[in-house]
């Protein structure tokens, strides 16, 4: 067998360790510092493998994209529900990359959002974005074709997170409160400058809100920025991003067991965490990461390298044929109406969605956020934090009360 060239053995090395530290980032290891990833169970439904367990009303639903994707969203109650009470107003949940709707159900009842808003008497409603393991299939592309992962987090918002926000509005009847996490806060912000979306939303919480990356300061992530690891992975015809993949699996195991050191990866890249479960890593892992697509992450390095919160950028070429200029166009923040209630909870730790990149946001906003500062929390913190509802959640449920009396339309 003739030896990889040296260039492509340098590219796979940098996508196989690389590969380790995402995992990383989602994930803290347990305590030999070993991940152990497995295949994820094949389960059902979100509502039958993680809500129903939990004693809680759920329902499917699929909804279908302007551009043919199908998405799973799933409709949670409250566990003591009075079916003679009418549902309370509609909230999305709206999760961040490399995860998917479950994420908001990862601990207990009592510390989960998703079970939170439940029991407080919110219509909730769980997005997955395409590509997920909830929201597979296309009307005409299968996942094995390049062509079905051609989308950024540009499309998530214009067309995901759009559809989603129109289904439950039509539903409900009821303009809708949006939560979002991480990259969906990338989402919720560029969809809210579009009128037609911003008109269906009452309120949106947004935590590690992003929208700008070029202060991010994670010296990993810098480094994979500064070697064009994306464009890289682009170049050698990898489109679908899958560490849960039999080949990712083995890789990061392999990995982790004794090749690279696994220890405090997640610090490294987040920023420190200081109120995840330990003891819940093989829980989680049963159902994070999920998929993304290369040129997802190919736009997000594209933010830090510009500085800018912008559309994907094709190059001049294609800028021309697809948005009719040599760039591509801006998601101007100021287009959010200034009458659209905001919170934004942001963390002292929190390396992904830096302090000087949010304060950049809040400038280019008409409106004057609520805001929630959580010095000990890093980015992961505000998923899966076991005293989140002290921290976070009792103050986001008195924002979304505050708003609410003029959600019905």
């Amino acid at each position: 067998m003739m030896a990889a060239s040296p260039p492509f053995a340098v590219a796979a090395f940098l996508i196989a360790f690389f590969i380790s530290k995402i995992a990383a980032a989602q994930f803290p290891q347990n305590s030999t510092g070993i991940y152990n990833l497995h295949l994820p169970t094949p389960y059902q439904s979100l509502c039958a493998s993680l809500i129903h367990p939990s004693g809680y009303p759920c329902s499917e639903h699929k909804i279908q994209t302007r551009d043919g994707y199908f998405l799973g969203l799933q409709r949670v109650s409250s566990s003591n529900l009075d079916l003679r009470a009418q549902p309370g107003p509609p909230v999305l949940l709206q999760h961040g990359l490399f995860m998917a709707g479950d994420a908001w159900f990862l601990n207990s009842p009592e510390q989960s959002l998703g079970f939170i808003l439940a029991d407080e008497g919110f219509d909730v409603w769980v997005g997955n974005v395409r590509g997920t393991r909830w929201s597979q299939g296309h009307i005409s592309l299968s996942e094995e074709d390049k062509e079905y992962w051609d989308w950024s987090w540009q499309e998530l918002a214009l067309y995901d997170l759009s559809e989603m926000i129109n289904h439950i509005y039509s539903i409900t009847k009821s303009k809708v409160f949006i939560v979002g996490h991480s990259q969906g806060t990338i989402m919720s912000l560029a969809a809210l400058t579009q009128p037609d979306i911003a008109e269906m939303v009452e309120a949106a919480a947004l935590l590690c809100p992003i929208s700008y990356l070029e202060h991010i300061s994670t010296q990993f992530v810098i480094r994979m920025v500064d070697v064009h690891l994306d464009q890289m992975i682009l170049a050698m015809g990898i489109h679908q991003l899958n560490f849960r993949s039999d080949w990712g699996i083995n890789l990061l195991n392999s990995i982790c067991d004794g090749h690279v050191d696994c220890n405090d990866l997640l610090t490294a890249i987040t920023g420190k965490n200081c109120c995840f479960n330990n003891s819940r890593v093989d829980f989680y892992l049963d159902y994070e990461p999920h998929p993304s697509s290369a040129k997802n992450f190919h736009h997000l390095f594209q933010m830090i390298r510009k500085g800018t919160f912008s559309k994907y950028d094709y190059g001049i070429l294609k800028n021309l044929i697809e948005y009719g200029q040599l760039k591509p166009p801006a998601f101007d923040l100021s287009l959010i109406p200034k009458s659209l209630p905001l919170l934004m909870a942001y963390g002292g730790n929190d390396a992904l969605a830096d302090v000087a990149d949010f304060q950049h946001t809040l400038k280019e906003l008409q409106s004057t956020p609520q805001l929630v500062y959580l010095e000990n929390y890093g980015h992961v913190d505000f998923i899966v934090s076991t005293t989140a509802k002290e921290d976070l959640h009792d103050q986001l449920i008195g924002f979304f009360r505050s708003w609410g009396k003029s959600s019905s339309s």
